[in-house]
């Protein structure tokens, strides 16, 4: 008896491992992330600030991901992201509705661990990809693949600091979005729809919902794209619109693009803006230069013009040093500041970050 139960547990445990061993054939779920801290330094005409801060090169981030092969061509996948400070722990706010109330309320740095950077689930397959959640806008996207410095950091283009895009300006939540295929000859593109959530019959009922179209061209080093949004709001809407191109000779990018926002809360302001920028090898590393320009026609006309030089020096595939020098002219009344320092009305600020990033 006692034989005849070892081998039934031997055969179940092996039916088990079989069974697993062909399900985890069709799926696979990854552990990722970026951990990046640097010294920052900013000097204003009223004040300077230094401090360590986090994600100077890159966003310090942890995320899972994972995809399951359905079959005839078709896939599951979902993607869990988190953004943290290195430099003291904390996680960042996200935002439930595409509105000024939909941020979180707790203290600065104290809202716990979301996945704010994206949480979705796909399903994708040869028509191409349907994806829900909180993810990127499409918009967004040429703001940071043409920025050298991808908005993050001192260098971090003038166009994303100032930008009057609003509450969806780089990510949305209760999003539906889509995604074409890759088999379209160079062609790409992106259409979202997002939801604000409120009641219907109230005064705010289509506040934070919006859509966002991307359509772009792919061919040999050449990439070219351009995106519109709108974003409802009881207040006026806000609409953004942008074009950008990337020409990649494999030792360096060149870069650019322009960009217009529009709001007509509470009066109609545009700002607009450009960024120009540069990506060469150098040995283990790469050069980053850029200029960058955004501003309004509110009231005086304030702008903001950036120029920022940085170099990463890469100590492996996964580790890398990097230093980062910016500076930034005001008119107009203007008071843009660098790494937390401030400056008076239409005065200059410059910056530095020395930094490490890691990725897993």
């Amino acid at each position: 008896m006692h034989s005849f139960r070892q081998h039934s547990l031997f055969c179940v445990a092996a039916a088990t491992l079989a069974y697993s061993g062909g399900t985890l054939a069709q799926s696979s779920v990854t552990l990722f992330g970026i951990v990046d801290a640097a010294y920052a330094h900013g000097s204003g005409s009223t004040a300077s600030r230094n401090q360590l801060t986090s994600g100077s090169n890159a966003s310090s981030r942890v995320g899972f991901r994972g995809t399951e092969d359905l079959g005839g061509g078709l896939s599951a996948s979902f993607w869990l992201e988190a953004q943290f400070n290195t430099d003291n722990g904390t996680g960042l706010a996200t935002n439930t509705n595409n509105q000024t109330s939909g941020t979180g309320t707790a203290a600065a740095g104290t809202q716990g661990l979301n996945f704010n950077r994206r949480s979705t689930v796909s399903l994708a397959g040869p028509w191409g990809e349907l994806r829900l959640g909180r993810d990127y806008t499409g918009h967004y996207r040429n703001r940071v693949d043409t920025d050298p410095f991808s908005v993050v950091g001192v260098g971090a283009t003038q166009v994303n600091v100032g930008t009057l895009a609003g509450q969806t300006s780089t990510r949305a939540s209760n999003a539906i979005g889509y995604f074409t295929p890759a088999e379209l000859g160079g062609f790409f593109g992106q259409a979202q729809y997002y939801l604000g959530e409120n009641p219907s019959g109230t005064p705010t009922e289509r506040d934070g919902s919006g859509y966002s179209l991307r359509a772009g061209y792919k061919g040999g080093p050449l990439t070219v794209s351009g995106a519109y949004a709108e974003t409802r709001m009881a207040s006026g809407d806000i609409v953004s619109t942008n074009v950008g191109a990337i020409f990649d000779t494999g030792s360096a990018r060149l870069m650019g693009a322009i960009f217009r926002d529009k709001t007509e809360s509470p009066i109609a302001v545009t700002g607009k803006g450009y960024t120009l920028g540069a990506v060469v090898l150098a040995g283990p590393g790469e050069i980053k230069v850029a200029v960058s320009r955004y501003g309004s026609d509110a009231g005086a006309q304030p702008h903001s013009r950036k120029i920022a030089l940085g170099y990463v020096h890469n100590l492996s595939k996964r580790t890398a040093l990097y230093a980062t020098y910016a500076r930034v002219g005001n008119s107009g009344g203007a008071t843009t500041a660098l790494n937390g320092s401030t400056t008076a009305a239409n005065d200059r600020s410059t910056g530095y970050d020395l930094g490490v990033r890691h990725s897993f």
